[in-house]
């Protein structure tokens, strides 16, 4: 039997901006993305912490400190809202006891 877990939170990253006008996604710092064990396009869960709203995007790569909301999702966040960023795996029933997620705090 197969179930999920969570693999990796970025816990209460503050967003940068956000663009409406872009096909979608979630521009993430690299640095953040490679902390996190994310990968680019990987789908991811967003939770925003300032007004409930939830989410789900992939990632794409971005410069030293972005953390934007594009697309549609964008009108689900403003510049400074605080978002926890989810990713999960799926584990046969053998991997769930030594499997640890990776949490970055913000």
């Amino acid at each position: 039997m197969f179930r999920s877990f969570l693999k990796s939170k970025i816990h209460g990253v503050k967003v940068t901006g956000v663009n409406l006008e872009y096909e979608g996604s979630i521009t993430l710092d690299k640095k953040l993305i490679e902390t996190a064990g994310l990968s680019v396009n990987e789908k991811v869960l967003v939770c925003n912490l300032d007004n409930g709203s939830r989410f789900e995007t992939y990632v794409i790569e971005g410069g030293d400190g972005v953390v934007e909301v594009n697309g549609a999702a964008a009108h689900l966040a403003k510049v400074g809202d605080r978002v926890i960023v989810m990713s999960f795996c799926i584990l046969e029933e053998k991997e769930v006891e030594a499997h640890k997620p990776k949490v970055v705090r913000v």
